[in-house]
């Protein structure tokens, strides 16, 4: 009968209270009541912070206290009483109650719901009030006769019995005049006025908003109650919400202190135990230095192990304090087609001003400015399709491409991370192409400060090379191809995801098909296929392996690396469909592209018919036309074999079927 299960994915002001089932003992739903009244009186004995609502709120819970008192009472002494069933139906109307109760004064403290819960205050106030009638409504079949009870507690239920329904729970003339503040700053931002600044500061004082990580929570629930509203087609709970996420938006970049936290995003563990950010410790390594940089021992290995635990806890505190978590970014499951409008007029034009703040910063700012400007962007450019236009139009790419060059680790990131979301817009890829963005993110991608800052200029050049003029642009830079297939090589398994992925969108391009070859990616890729365990690493591999083998000289490449055994193992062992079409794929242009001797090889595989036929009916579209190909060419060949008298091991005729 517990209510977590809820809790995790319960929107805001929203109350799945379950009734207890018919059949349960009167001892049990006691002790449930009971805990029930002890969870709730917590929020008062905890100090729990109301931004709103709270006298109603303390109202309510000091009438769960008295009646948690009375139920303790009334469970001592359950064996002089023999159950009916209108005091179980009692119970079970309180039960009900208690379990509402429980959810509202969860939202009404909860971090990062504080403004909603302020804009909310009338209905807040209404459902304390119907709670408060319903626990007295509850009880009102009670014997209070038949139990024994004291007189005391008995008094005081009926006091709260009364008070309950006397009481008219209005919303408090201060959470009024807070909203009357929001509703002012509103209108403000309608007439394009820019808001006081001390009246932005007291409206997030009063609700509780402290900083910066406070401030990005209240955007992103906000933003999930939106997408909620927006499927459900409400307009004017679309109109309201998108006016709060334009208020909080410009509150967190404008007015709240930016605590620029380094945190570790890929924490590894050396020999003597101690963890360290990946970076960090390798730059350390890499400079020469072979010892412990806290105990000063001297390592025998520089092995590098993963902490997946410490890794976690980062990611629950980021997740717990609004933080972006760097491995999370662009990562979210949600609708942006909705994000194109504003969704109002206030929010439309809250966002313009905090453009046009944060470009002036960009350009004014002093570093650290300009690096907080660098990361508000980074995060708007890709909170919505409408603030990424807005950007776009007030010129900040051109001034982030320049940011590239600096010697700053962290502008770098937050510069490349932007234009990455920059990236898959068609408009804002002229713009950067236009600002030399190619050859400046090239460099990056060569001598990024960070791995991760590289690993975000190969994800943005993928996207650059969507467009074919751009893909020849970037293959045409020296350092490209090599620094991508470096990537491939050194890098953890998201940068090698990321370098295949890079590579594989650069060869729609003919001419960068030489310089991938040049470039001695072939080992690498078979090397890939022969080792790794990672699916997704060995169906991008396929991928590059399968578009170089149309060509001839690609078809040499991958015939000097052997690798008809380890694709035919794959094509074996692989749940992948999409995989399974690569490696048909490849060896039909290195049949087609390597002769006889090819075909030859591949005719003595024993249960290489048998998987191509299989493809006939459980591969792709795709993989079955190119199945039906390789078996007819297969089949042609053992024909002539066998036509010319030459003593063959392939298998019996019968097992080669005509495919039409």
């Amino acid at each position: 009968m517990s209510q977590n299960q809820y809790e995790s994915n319960r929107r805001i002001l929203n109350f799945p209270a379950v009734r207890p089932c018919e059949n349960i003992s009167l001892h049990t739903l006691l002790s449930s009541l009971i805990t029930l009244s002890q969870r709730i009186s917590n929020f008062n004995s905890q100090c729990k912070f109301f931004p709103c609502n709270k006298r109603n709120a303390i109202t309510c819970i000091r009438f769960v206290e008295t009646l948690g008192v009375f139920l303790q009472e009334f469970r001592d002494n359950i064996k002089t009483y023999n159950s009916s069933c209108s005091i179980l139906r009692t119970f079970f109307d309180l039960y009900v109650a208690f379990q509402k109760l429980t959810f509202l004064l969860e939202d009404s403290v909860k971090e990062g719901a504080r403004m909603l819960m302020l804009m909310e205050s009338n209905q807040v106030a209404m459902m304390f009030r119907f709670l408060s009638r319903s626990m007295a409504s509850a009880l009102d079949d009670f014997d209070f006769g038949c139990v024994e009870i004291s007189v005391e507690i008995k008094e005081q239920v009926e006091l709260v019995m009364k008070q309950a329904r006397k009481m008219r729970f209005l919303v408090e003339s201060d959470d009024e005049r807070c909203m009357m503040y929001v509703v002012s700053i509103f209108n403000q931002f309608e007439k394009r006025v820019v808001p006081n600044e001390g009246d932005l500061k007291w409206v997030l004082d009063y609700i509780g908003v402290k900083g910066w990580s406070q401030c990005n929570k209240e955007v992103e629930i906000l933003d999930g109650e939106l997408g909620f509203e927006w499927l459900n087609e409400e307009k004017e709970k679309v109109g309201i919400l998108s006016n709060l996420i334009g208020f909080m938006s410009y509150c967190r970049c404008v007015v709240v202190e930016f605590v620029d936290e380094e945190l570790m995003t890929d924490p590894v563990t050396i020999e003597t135990g101690h963890t360290y950010d990946h970076v960090s410790i390798l730059k350390w390594f890499r400079s020469g230095n072979h010892i412990c940089p806290k105990t000063g021992k001297r390592l025998s290995s520089i092995e590098l192990v993963p902490n997946l635990v410490f890794r976690r806890l980062i990611r629950q505190y980021c997740s717990e304090n609004g933080i972006p978590f760097d491995a999370d970014l662009g990562r979210r499951n949600r609708d942006i087609t909705r994000t194109v409008q504003p969704g109002s007029l206030a929010a439309e034009e809250a966002m313009k001003m905090l453009v046009s703040f944060l470009t002036g910063e960009l350009q004014n700012g002093g570093r650290k400015e300009k690096n907080r400007a660098a990361y508000e962007i980074r995060l708007l450019s890709k909170a919505s399709i409408f603030s990424r236009s807005c950007l776009v139009e007030s010129g900040s790419i051109p001034l982030l491409l320049k940011f590239l060059s600096w010697w700053d680790s962290s502008l770098q990131e937050n510069a490349i991370a932007a234009l990455q979301n920059f990236s898959q817009c068609p408009k804002s890829r002229a713009v950067m192409v236009e600002n030399w963005g190619i050859q400046l993110i090239v460099g990056v991608l060569s001598k990024g400060l960070k791995i991760e800052t590289r690993q975000r200029a190969a994800a943005t050049l993928f996207y650059l090379a969507s467009n074919e003029d751009y893909g020849k642009m970037i293959g045409d830079e020296l350092e490209a191809i090599p620094s991508l297939i470096r990537l491939i090589e050194d890098g953890s398994d998201h940068g090698k995801k990321i370098g295949l992925v890079a590579i594989s969108g650069l060869l729609s391009h003919p001419e960068n098909h030489r310089r991938v070859l040049a470039g001695k990616v072939v080992p690498l890729l078979v090397d890939i296929l022969r080792t790794c365990e990672k699916e997704d690493l060995v169906t991008s591999s396929l991928a590059i392996l399968a578009t170089l083998a149309e060509k001839s000289d690609g078809t040499i490449a991958i015939l000097n690396c052997g690798v008809f055994d380890v694709v035919v193992k794959i094509l074996i062992s692989s749940t992948s469909k999409v995989g399974k079409e690569h490696i048909v794929s490849l060896l039909l242009s290195l049949s087609i592209n390597g002769g006889g001797d090819v075909v030859a090889h591949l005719v003595k595989s024993p249960s290489l018919m048998r998987l191509l036929y299989s493809e006939l009916s459980d591969g792709t579209s795709r993989a079955r036309n190119k199945a039906s190909t390789l078996i007819r060419i297969l089949h042609d060949f053992y024909e002539k074999r066998s036509s010319s008298g030459f003593k063959s091991s392939v298998p019996p005729q019968e097992q080669f079927i005509h495919v039409w």
